[in-house]
């Protein structure tokens, strides 16, 4: 038993020794002992073994780290410090999102055609094919690294950044929001982390119920996706009887908020979900979708163009996610927002 616990321990003190002796066997070997004492690893192992590998991160071999920072944000997820790991971990995904805009123009001047499909384990393979066509160099190997190994970056920086205070400390920054927005131009998606980097923990919205004539000003607060907030949003209005319709389950409702979730509870759309230009906003979307119309988010409700049906839940299940409504907005402040608004469009593309 004493062994086990001390197995990631190890692992990393083997690590330590490969990169300081910079040996090539050991370094593989290590990787491979810390693979398996991570996945079985206990938390106080964790708490002290993830601030000890986020360190090593700027000593790996590049087209390894991917691997290893994947390795810190598990060891996040089971109590490692998330402030003292996040620092190697943004830093890693920045420079990855760097690189990686260089990939599509590399593939088509050498290989051409499709692009590969993201797998770390087959980076060996793709950087053969360039480098046959058009030789290999440091920056070529940064971007094929950059690409192969995204979805490990991905996965390590949603990790720390479910964190909210390191959350809010990157998005008073900016500079990693910018970059993986325009990283996701490209062929890249990178949705889990963009949408992350774009929650609001205490954001202000004003919401009308265009075929009611009725106005309310809520609150959002870690609500992932714009399915999340259709659910709490029907939940307030119509469950609370502000407006006619058919309201979430009480199921739906608590999966939306914090309860645990079992990937089979299904609920039904209650509204359109539109800018205030008319334009749709789609469930499939994110809450920071929403405009800013004079300084506030303002979100319409027309009625639904067709039935929408969904797996009740939220996109980070690790986030509790709140919804509250605030005020109801009197008829006077109702008619100046609607105002505001264009006309209703059957169809997202209507003018």
């Amino acid at each position: 038993m004493i062994f086990r616990e001390r197995a990631l321990s190890k692992a990393v003190d083997q690590l330590e020794r490969a990169l300081g002796e910079q040996d090539e066997v050991l370094l593989n070997e290590a990787f491979h002992a810390l693979s398996g004492a991570v996945q079985g690893a206990k938390p106080a192992s964790c708490v002290e073994a993830g601030p000890r590998m986020a360190a090593l991160l700027p000593r790996v071999p590049m087209g390894a780290e991917g691997i290893l920072a994947v390795m810190v944000g598990a060891c996040v997820e089971h109590g490692a410090d998330p402030e003292a790991c996040s620092g190697p971990i943004l830093a890693g995904v920045g420079e990855a999102m760097r690189d990686v805009m260089a990939f599509p123009a590399l593939w088509e001047e050498t290989v051409g055609g499709e692009l590969p499909e993201r797998d770390h384990l087959m980076l060996g393979e793709v950087v053969e094919r360039i480098a046959a066509v058009g030789g290999m160099d440091g920056r070529k190997f940064g971007a094929v690294s950059a690409w192969m190994q995204l979805p490990l970056w991905e996965m390590a920086g949603v990790a720390v950044l479910l964190h909210a205070e390191i959350r809010r400390a990157v998005q008073a920054d900016g500079t990693l929001v910018a970059l993986v927005e325009e990283a996701a131009r490209g062929d890249a998606d990178l949705k889990c982390l963009r949408y992350l980097l774009k929650m609001f923990d205490d954001e202000p919205l004003v919401v009308l119920h265009r075929p009611s004539g009725t106005g309310y000003r809520m609150r959002v607060s870690r609500i992932g996706d714009n399915f999340q907030l259709h659910t709490l949003l029907a939940h307030l209005l119509v469950g609370g009887g502000h407006i006619a319709g058919e309201a979430p389950s009480a199921e739906a409702v608590a999966a939306a908020r914090d309860a645990a979730l079992d990937g089979e509870l299904q609920t039904t759309g209650a509204f359109n979900l539109c800018a205030a230009d008319g334009s749709w906003i789609w469930n499939e979307g994110c809450p920071a979708d929403i405009p800013l119309v004079d300084g506030e988010r303002l979100l319409v409700l027309d009625p639904p163009t067709y039935g929408r049906t969904w797996t009740a839940g939220r996109f980070y299940p690790a986030l509790p996610g709140d919804l509250t409504l605030e005020a109801v907005l009197t008829r006077a402040e109702t008619e100046a927002y609607l105002a505001k608004t264009g006309p209703v469009r059957a169809w997202p593309d209507a003018d």
